[in-house]
């Protein structure tokens, strides 16, 4: 890695020196004989490194390196010091040089603390740009969706990220509820500290509570080594609790214990810790109603709820279906190394009138299918699986043969029948908001009827396989 150099000395030897052995580096090196030079060419130039004597006429070095990290803290200075001023260099380094080098040095000595600051610049380089790029992915502007209802969920967001309130996000399955959690996150005073997830819908009772409080070694069987819990890893960052409703009674009252007194004790400890996180959840259920069920804390429902934010469903907001198709084709071909680049009409509209119930994680996953599938530039309707709608459009290949007629014929029949089934379903469940008895009901079927047609066309409520009539709820 070249770079651009100052050598700052006022000895000629030393300059001579530095000048043929890093000059042999390709680096650009150039050199002043005081330090009132040195700040003259620095305020006229760019330099990456400067190196630099502690002993000098005029203005001593340790002046030069305060006025230097005053006016370009991003410098990497590297001192060079006498054997008797070992204690400077020490203070030089409080000051803000990045290394020193004890006179008298051999070229192999001056190359490599030159590569080692060159190394932390990169290194600091890169964290920038990461950062950057980290923030810039999840400015909320970026979220995909220009519809009214995501218009709303912006200025929201907008409003609350600056702050230190705790958001609880609900919505479908599948809506992005992580999304906007991060884009919450990378809009605060925070973002620069950890984002740390938590989903307390993969995780058993005694698993998510050390997930969350840590452990001390012992505290368990199986705790062979302490660890830290996500309390502690999202001190002064934001904590994301996604599912919190599906997180046990018992756990609910230690969590509102955190939140009110800001203190958590580890797995099998007796030690108090301070917590200082912002707290975001994210819910797919009801929560007011499994506060009147007693299946989730009252007093834990109004410390989690204090700025909720809806994130409404992809069948709500179709006039962003196409834009986010769109997003998910040119990131899927970029990732497979293809150059699929458009949607058939008749895929368009499979897309676009498909009921979604997955949400936009159903749209990602289909349209990388669909990308997998495509044989030239166009995704058509035959790749897109069981959403391909009613009819198999011009987009599909014209049969060549009477027998390909045929097959052709018969498998547009049957994707009829199961397509007008399936929206048949998915329509009673929408209107009688997902009861399934009421469904059937309204239908005029035997709810086992009406389960059966559910289970053949692969529907499942608010993204799990359970009827909510089975568990009490509706």
């Amino acid at each position: 890695m070249s770079a651009r150099i100052l050598v700052v000395d006022d000895e000629e030897i030393v300059i001579r020196s530095c000048l043929r052995i890093l000059g042999d580096s390709d680096h650009e090196v150039e050199s002043a004989q005081d330090g009132l030079e040195a700040l003259k060419k620095i305020d006229e130039n760019q330099y990456d490194v400067l190196i630099l004597d502690i002993m000098m006429p005029k203005i001593d070095g340790l002046e030069v390196l305060q006025r230097v990290k005053e006016s370009h803290p991003d410098m990497d200075v590297i001192m060079i010091t006498g054997l008797s001023q070992i204690d400077t260099a020490v203070k030089a380094m409080k000051l803000g040089a990045c290394d020193y080098l004890p006179k008298p040095f051999d070229p192999d000595e001056l190359k490599l603390v030159v590569q080692r600051a060159l190394e932390r610049r990169r290194l600091l380089q890169e964290n920038l740009e990461l950062r950057n790029e980290v923030g810039s992915r999840y400015r909320f502007e970026n979220i995909i969706g220009s519809s009214p209802r995501m218009q709303g969920v912006y200025r929201l967001i907008a409003q609350c990220a600056p702050t230190n309130s705790t958001v609880l996000l609900t919505g479908e399955s599948g809506t992005g509820k992580e999304l906007v959690a991060r884009a919450i996150h990378y809009n605060s005073l925070r973002k620069d500290k950890p984002f740390v997830p938590v989903d307390c819908n993969s995780l058993s009772e005694s698993l998510l509570e050390s997930e969350m409080f840590g452990h001390v070694k012992g505290s368990f069987t199986g705790a062979v080594a302490s660890k830290k819990g996500m309390f502690e890893i999202a001190d002064n960052g934001t904590l994301f609790l996604d599912e919190i409703g599906n997180i046990s009674l018992a756990t609910q009252a230690k969590l509102l214990r955190v939140i009110q007194e800001r203190e958590f004790k580890a797995v099998g400890d007796t030690r108090a810790q301070s917590a200082n996180f912002r707290l975001i959840c994210a819910t797919n259920r009801d929560l007011a109603a499994m506060v009147a069920a007693g299946t989730f804390r009252e007093d834990l429902f109004y410390r989690v709820n204090v700025f909720p934010i809806q994130i409404p469903p992809l069948r709500e907001r179709r006039d962003d279906i196409p834009a986010l198709a769109f997003h998910f084709l040119r990131v899927f071909s970029e990732e497979l190394g293809k150059k699929v680049t458009e949607f058939s009409e008749g895929a368009m509209s499979a897309i676009v009138n498909h009921g979604w119930p997955g949400n936009v994680r159903e749209l990602e996953n289909n349209i990388q299918r669909a990308v997998i599938l495509a044989t030239d530039k166009v995704v058509r309707q035959a790749h897109l699986g069981d959403i391909a709608g009613a009819s198999l459009r011009l987009d599909l290949e014209v049969p060549k043969t009477s027998d390909e007629l045929k097959r052709t014929k018969k498998l547009a029949r049957e994707k009829s029948v199961e397509e007008i089934e399936k929206r048949f379903v998915l329509e009673a469940l929408r209107r009688n908001s997902w009861n399934v008895t009421r469904s059937a009901d309204e239908t005029g079927m035997q709810r086992a009827n009406f389960q059966a047609l559910m289970k053949k066309h692969g529907i499942r409520l608010r993204g799990t396989e359970q009827d909510p009539d089975d568990s009490g709820s509706s």
